[in-house]
């Protein structure tokens, strides 16, 4: 595919094969999403690449400490919850998978089903999850390269058949991802990205978020009109 149409044509999946993912393909679509660009070249980012029942360990612990009141212990910093239009962005992109999905605004059992489905990593046969370098931690810099290495990799994906969605509900419980997944103290947990087949039948997967237009987002200066 072209640029245009990867860009243009990615969606967040939710709903997965029950399809393996060929280490081979994943190996050439971290290599691509490894051209991303970074700070000083600095290339902060590692990948932990997870399938099978160490997965499924990861899935079962997210779950069970989660529904249990365990605390969330993700690694990177949350900051205030969302207000005024990024608030509303939140809900409207919610209210977009409910409606896919059948889920009515009453329906705690359904909601709370979907809630779960972020913690087992919405059952896609692969989870990557990105960390970067502890000694470079507490700045800014290391998390937004590896933002950038992400789109890359979601997008790198999506050319070759794959869908994805960037989870960070999967790391919610870090030290059940860092025991499973066999990541060391030397590294800090930024996100996973969940990877597979994507289910055409499954209706979430049609969703195409709303975007704000280029004219709310961009300001140029010294231009001639």
């Amino acid at each position: 595919m072209k640029f245009d149409e990867v860009v243009q044509g990615r969606r967040s999946i939710r709903g997965y094969q029950k399809k393996p993912v060929p280490k081979a393909l994943i190996l050439e679509i971290l290599e691509l999403a490894m051209r991303a660009p970074t700070s000083l070249n600095t290339q902060p980012w590692n990948f932990y690449v997870v399938t099978g029942e160490v997965l499924d360990r990861i899935r079962q612990g997210n779950v069970e400490r989660n529904l249990a009141g365990v605390p969330d212990s993700r690694e990177f910093r949350m900051g205030p919850g969302y207000v005024g239009a990024h608030r509303e962005r939140q809900i409207g992109v919610a209210k977009q998978l409910f409606a896919a999905m059948g889920i009515e605004r009453d329906n705690k059992e359904k909601r709370q089903d979907w809630v779960l489905r972020g913690f087992r990593q919405f059952d896609a046969p692969v989870s990557i999850v990105v960390t970067y370098d502890r000694a470079i931690h507490g700045g800014d810099i290391a998390p937004f390269d590896c933002g950038g290495v992400v789109n890359c990799l979601v997008n790198a994906a999506w050319s070759r058949g794959l869908g994805c969605v960037i989870n960070s509900q999967g790391i919610m419980q870090s030290p059940v991802v860092r025991e499973h997944a066999r990541i060391p103290d030397d590294q800090v947990i930024q996100t996973c990205v969940a990877m597979g087949w994507p289910d055409d039948t499954f209706p979430a997967n049609a969703v195409v978020s709303q975007r704000k237009s280029v004219a709310e987002a961009a300001v140029f200066v010294g231009f001639e009109d």
